[in-house]
């Protein structure tokens, strides 16, 4: 099988798996582009499912794609869809590996402010320095609580620590801790939105 997949319209009738096959054995090109054609939604789902923004997404879903050049000749792939989708798992996890790794502060501070504000509390314009902005009133605001609800919260958001491991580091039993982390969220929330108003 030598011919060029745009003619005839050839791979309108050949499966994954017979997709991938003459890929093996041609080396064509093309066959990725087809591939591509078919997964295109599921593996941009997949990314933005895992790591929440359009643009890292896109990267990634190009870079999984990108990566059927080499894996295809490595791999016997039995189920191509399912398989697409565990590599697409994979590269999302690997992301987020490096994003943990660079962005570890931005991350911990997003999250907590998802939860303690439901609709963010900003408008999308200057978003950057919006960003920093509202950064910079939860640190304010989490400076403000208590000592217990400080350490509790910063354990559970910053340092990714369960409650039951919150337990052991600070010696206080599991009511306490998620006491100290709700009345925290809610001492944060009531102090950003007297800010932000």
């Amino acid at each position: 099988m030598t011919y060029s997949l745009t003619e005839g319209k050839l791979s309108d009738h050949l499966s994954d798996e017979e997709l991938v096959e003459f890929f093996r054995e041609s080396g064509n090109r093309e066959i990725i582009g087809e591939l591509f054609k078919r997964y295109t939604h599921l593996v941009l789902g997949v990314c933005y499912k895992y790591l929440g923004n359009h643009e890292d997404a896109r990267d990634t879903a190009m870079g999984v794609f990108e990566s059927l050049f080499s894996s295809l000749n490595k791999y016997e792939v039995r189920n191509f869809k399912s398989w697409l989708f565990t590599v697409t798992k994979s590269h999302c996890a690997q992301v987020l590996r490096e994003r943990k790794k660079d962005f570890i502060t931005i991350r911990w501070e997003d999250n907590l402010l998802g939860e303690v504000m439901e609709n963010g509390g900003f408008s999308h314009h200057n978003a950057d320095e919006e960003t920093e902005e509202r950064i910079r009133k939860l640190h304010r605001a989490v400076g403000n609580l208590s000592p217990g609800q400080q350490q509790c919260i910063l354990l559970f958001y910053f340092e990714g620590k369960s409650y039951q491991q919150i337990t052991e580091t600070t010696g206080l039993n599991l009511n306490e801790v998620k006491s100290f982390i709700q009345n925290g969220k809610r001492n944060l929330k009531n102090a950003l939105e007297q800010n932000l108003y």
